[in-house]
């Protein structure tokens, strides 16, 4: 059941894409169908660096959802950089330039998109499937930094491996037999619900490895530090900002 103050959030989805246009549909069929008031919820999408007709079917879908949701702000911006196309996107010798844009990218959007609303609801556009009352359930948890468990298949090990704890030794399905809710020390990005206010407090995405005087840091980074979605998550404790996961609440990501 609602609580007042449940009843009064507002929240933006937030999502940072490029070449999504495979997964546009699914991602828009994804947005309609949450619970959660459309008139509670705003939408804020970047998109960067595409080279199929990512932006051009945003155009053509922008009307539309300008009258499904409170708002629509969407946002164009290239920072120039294309993987090698010998390279696999996970590959070790990309991970600090691709993580630093990927950073650089959600810090972006956050500044131009956030407005007044309570909540930033960070959704991947290539996340397939998940509960229509998701919204309402990372709510209810009445924590300022929380994500639910992204997999390839249900009852799987995470896709997700951003989000985590002890230096990387567990991950969302190691944490499953303590509970519904569990800490973590770093976060990924797949779905995050982050309170808008500890963004305001300067809870960013590090685009450098941030947290080198932090003992939660993976020491086998040879970069020495966490980047984007896990640098979030050490910069949250320097802040005092506890972050946590749902192991038992799963979403599905598409296959590559």
């Amino acid at each position: 059941m609602a609580t007042e103050e449940t009843q009064q959030d507002t929240v933006v989805i937030l999502t940072p894409m490029k070449d999504a246009l495979r997964q546009l549909e699914t991602y828009f069929e994804g947005l309609r169908s949450l619970t959660f008031p459309r008139s509670r919820t705003a939408l804020g999408i970047l998109e960067s660096d595409s080279q199929d007709n990512t932006w051009e079917r945003l155009l053509e879908e922008k009307d539309r959802l300008e009258r499904e949701f409170a708002a629509l702000r969407l946002v164009k911006r290239d920072f120039g950089f294309h993987l090698p196309a010998e390279l696999p996107r996970w590959d070790a010798r990309v991970q600090v330039a691709r993580r630093s844009v990927l950073a650089k990218s959600r810090n972006h959007l956050l500044f131009h998109a956030l407005r007044d609303e309570k909540w930033v609801l960070w959704l991947d556009s290539d996340v397939s499937e998940y509960p229509d009352d998701i919204v309402e359930r990372l709510l209810a948890t009445g924590k300022e930094v929380v994500q639910p468990n992204c997999v390839y298949d249900y009852g799987g090990q995470s896709f997700d491996l951003n989000a985590w704890r002890d230096q990387g030794r567990f991950h969302l399905h190691d944490l499953k037999a303590e509970g519904d809710l569990v800490r973590l020390d770093s976060v990924g990005g797949t779905m995050l619900l982050v309170r808008a206010d500890r963004h305001r407090d300067g809870l960013v995405f590090p685009a450098f490895p941030y947290g080198l005087r932090n003992p939660a840091i993976r020491t086998n980074n040879y970069w020495l530090g966490e980047l984007e979605t896990e640098g979030l998550g050490i910069m949250a404790a320097d802040m005092g900002v506890e972050c946590w996961g749902m192991p038992n609440l799963e979403i599905r990501h598409h296959r590559f």
